[in-house]
């Protein structure tokens, strides 16, 4: 039997949701789950099939495997091993490749003799209930999975299927679930969960009924993930406005500044629209966090493309930006699309934006200085010190002391330091 199991996962929140989920099933079957760098009979690699990064750090993770233990049983599961598992099978030491929807029963595939790699790409679109909850001060709770979009860069509709949502009832159950194991902190997440509820329900009625069915002795805060900015309403920014536990950081994609991008993308929203979702949170809640994704180098991507995105980024008060540079993702719309922009060009646009990402943050952090914020501390000693996140999302750190951590508490936010991470004293 395989008694050590080790896991890596690539990619995004959720993906992080669904690999303690299936570390769960391991732990219930006896296996001892231990650290990927460490010795152990089995390597599962939960994979993203977002960037051509990923596949480079798949390769990456599977030689720090084989030097950890020769024999060991490799395993490919999840969005990438969906769409492209004839390009993993081709990576020397794999010996499964198990695709997104039936990653959950990889424990009855272990139990099957392989001679072959063996490629599990059974299109059922169930939903599978999923959260972490190992070694966190937070969890984050799946609400829904694929999507209905059809950008033309994306591959995830392909790799997670059409959009479907767990019911309001069974969420509050997780909730209440996570809650009762001493999280204080939920973060609803999914691939795209402005689409949530879909025909039964809506993203603004399951977090009506959260607010209603906790509170705060029940649960600190709840965040929400990333959310498209044409599915983010007025009814809903106004509700967290208002509410006692879902707190004011939104995550909204941009993605491009140029319409004409956004219209080779197939995003469904102007940067009108977008510019509007972003005055009307500020509006009425002047020091909220708001972070965006930008992708740099499409196809067709001009200059003047890229200086209307940037800006427009300049001149609005996002707080900070995850960017990308494009990678050609085969059965996209986008990988055949004409006008290809050379990497030099994409690399150093991606610089431009991080750099402009860390001065956002920056001016973002310098505003709060002096200000009274709640702080929610983790539970890592990491050279005397300990870091929790206000409700708006700043890093911040104090004096390690062993009583701070999985707690909330009221501090005084004084000043960034080098490491761009905001110093607090307890009140």
């Amino acid at each position: 039997m395989l008694n050590k199991v080790a896991f890596y996962t690539l990619g995004c929140k959720l993906n992080f949701a669904e690999t303690d989920t299936i570390i769960n099933k391991f732990l219930k079957k006896g296996y001892e789950y231990v650290k990927f760098i460490s010795y152990a009979d089995l390597y599962i690699i939960n994979t993203c099939s977002v960037t051509k990064n990923a596949e480079k750090e798949l390769k990456k993770l599977v030689r720090i495997a084989i030097n950890n233990n020769v024999n060991a049983f490799i395993v490919a599961i999840g969005c990438y091993s969906q769409v492209n598992p004839k390009e993993i099978s081709l990576i020397n030491g794999i010996d499964l490749i198990i695709g997104s929807k039936e990653k959950f029963n990889i424990i009855n595939h272990l139990k099957k003799n392989y001679k072959n790699k063996y490629l599990s790409l059974k299109d059922k679109n169930l939903y599978i209930p999923s959260y972490s909850r190992l070694n966190r001060t937070r969890s984050y709770l799946k609400i829904q999975d694929g999507c209905d979009y059809k950008c033309s860069y994306c591959t995830i509709p392909k790799a997670r299927g059409f959009s479907i949502s767990d019911n309001i009832k069974n969420i509050i159950f997780y909730a209440k679930n996570l809650i009762k194991q001493g999280i204080k902190e939920i973060v609803l997440t999914g691939v795209n969960i402005g689409d949530y509820g879909k025909h039964n329900s809506n993203l603004l009625e399951l977090i009506q009924a959260m607010e209603s069915s906790l509170n705060e002795e029940d649960i600190k805060r709840i965040r929400i993930s990333s959310i498209e900015p044409n599915l983010l309403s007025d009814d809903i920014i106004n509700f967290i406005y208002k509410s006692k536990i879902f707190v004011n950081h939104f995550h909204i994609p941009l993605q491009s500044g140029s319409d004409e991008i956004l219209n080779k993308m197939k995003r469904r929203y102007s940067k009108n629209l977008y510019l509007e979702r972003i005055k009307k949170i500020l509006n009425i809640m002047p020091f909220a966090c708001i972070g965006s994704d930008v992708i740099v180098g499409f196809p067709g991507e001009k200059e003047k493309n890229f200086i209307e995105t940037y800006s427009l980024l300049s001149e609005i008060n996002i707080s900070y930006l995850h960017v990308f540079s494009y990678s050609e993702r085969i059965n996209t719309k986008a990988f055949i699309m004409n006008n290809s922009i050379p990497k030099k060009i994409r690399y150093k646009r991606n610089k431009i934006f991080i750099r402009l990402s860390k001065e956002k943050k920056k001016i973002f952090y310098i505003k709060q200085i002096n200000k009274k914020s709640n702080v929610l501390f983790e539970n890592k000693n990491k050279s005397g010190y300990i870091y929790g996140y206000t409700d708006n999302y700043i890093r911040t750190k104090t004096i390690w002391k062993s009583d701070l951590v999985n707690n909330m508490k009221n501090v005084t936010l004084l000043n960034v330091d080098d490491c761009g991470n905001m110093i607090c004293k307890i009140i």
